[in-house]
């Protein structure tokens, strides 16, 4: 009798420990609770520091504007590969999930397999959709619905460094096109011994864009692989060109992001780097020595017709679907990153250029900061003049392993080892991606 008596008791007591940790569980996977004030407690998981500032501010002024519907915003910042493995099991074990998440731009896909574990925004989405970039919405959605909403549009630039072109006596505003670039870039080697610009080997950040602004991409809109289709073999066979004839140099440290890469272009290394707007960040934080040095223009043109832009990379904030309290989670998101106000702050505290369109003639947006203290108050003129031009790539599953693939195997070998030809790179890595 007493061994039943104890075995009851290590029974309960297990029991009370598993509820007591799913209980934890459900909690933060969103069912309603109050905290401090009757507040309603929501919580957030990122995978980014500043996303998470920029959310606990904008909850902030939520309650001082929504004082009857104040909410408790929990957040929690994962590093990158933990918190979307986290949220994978979360969504398919069905607990332990948060309210709201976001998830990076290459991963998103994962969350729309079969049934979307995440909340359709469409209501939120639709009554600003005229006022922002479409394409922003397109790339987290499936079967005409949202479900994520972008930080920024990610538009893709050419930084120039003025004081190089002038040395050489070119003038931007007279680069229409890739060709009119090349062209340029000859003189500014001949007059300064520089390279016009520097090509990433080791990173996607040059050949993807260049892709994209044509309206190709390494994957059509139904997920059909088509990487080495006739743009993308031309535009890779392009850039191997402006490198054969020492116009642009292989990115030191391999993209744009390394340290060496720093280092080299602090000094003047090269006369242009083409990459999103939210690169301007590595300009203030790693380059101070080109401030008041660096230009942003439109890309150049591939026809007389194309377009100047492509909207590269991004992260989609989203609400799951373990999330108690839906509609209030909608207006809090629709709060703080769809609003006129949100947009605002987006380029204050984050410096992105926000998916609105319709606040980049906002004279808070020339207000001085960092950004237009470096560059000058003119950088969302530019991107008026391109927002009608802003292609964004179609992401998939694969999308992860295609540009792993990209990377090691068609930039690598055609750009830097020169052991392939474009083609021959382009076919070999599409082959193996219509396997998957």
């Amino acid at each position: 009798m007493k061994k039943w008596s104890l075995l009851l008791l290590v029974l309960f007591m297990a029991v009370s420990t598993f509820l007591a940790g799913c209980s934890g569980d459900s909690s933060n996977s969103g069912q309603s609770s109050k905290g401090a004030n009757g507040a309603t407690k929501l919580t957030l998981w990122t995978f980014g520091e500043q996303h998470a500032k920029f959310f606990e501010f904008m909850a902030d002024e939520w309650n001082k504007t929504h004082p009857d519907k104040k909410i408790q915003l929990e957040t929690t910042t994962y590093p990158y590969d933990d918190m979307h493995n986290k949220l994978l099991l979360s969504l398919q074990s069905g607990v332990g999930a948060p309210d709201i998440v976001d998830i990076e731009i290459s991963r998103f896909s994962n969350y729309l397999k079969g049934k979307p574990q995440l909340v359709e925004l469409n209501d939120i989405i639709d009554p600003v959709k005229d006022k922002a970039i479409q394409s922003r919405f397109d790339i987290y959605s499936k079967d005409g619905k949202y479900y994520g909403i972008d930080f920024h549009v990610g538009a893709t630039v050419i930084y120039y460094n003025k004081e190089l072109l002038d040395k050489a006596g070119v003038n931007p505003d007279e680069i229409v096109t890739w060709d009119d670039f090349r062209e340029a870039g000859k003189k500014v080697v001949s007059a300064t011994g520089k390279p016009m610009m520097t090509i990433e080997t080791d990173g996607p950040w040059t050949y993807w864009p260049l892709v994209v602004q044509q309206g190709s991409d390494f994957y059509d809109k139904d997920g059909k692989v088509i990487l080495d289709n006739d743009i993308n073999i031309k535009t890779l066979t392009f850039l191997k060109q402006l490198l054969d004839e020492k116009i642009a140099i292989a990115a030191p440290g391999g993209n744009h992001h390394a340290e060496e890469y720093y280092g080299f272009m602090n000094k003047g290394g090269a006369a242009s780097v083409v990459m999103p707007m939210w690169y301007m960040v590595r300009f203030t934080d790693y380059m101070p020595d080109l401030k008041g040095k660096i230009i942003i223009k439109p890309m150049p043109k591939w026809t007389a017709d194309g377009k100047r832009s492509a909207g590269m990379g991004g992260t989609g904030t989203a609400i799951t679907n373990q999330c108690k309290n839906v509609e209030l989670a909608k207006e809090f998101l629709a709060f703080a990153k769809l609003s006129k106000e949100a947009n605002i702050q987006i380029w204050k505290q984050l410096g992105f250029d926000p998916i609105r369109w319709d606040v980049w003639s906002d004279p808070a947006l020339k207000e001085p900061n960092k950004y237009t203290e470096y560059f000058g108050d003119y950088i969302f003129d530019v991107l008026m003049s391109v927002k009608d031009e802003i292609n964004s790539p179609t992401v998939t599953e694969n999308t992860p392993k295609m540009n792993e693939l990209v990377v090691q195997t068609v930039l690598y070998k055609v750009l830097k080892e020169k052991s392939m030809s474009p083609e021959q790179a382009l076919k070999k890595v599409a082959d193996e991606m219509r396997k998957q």
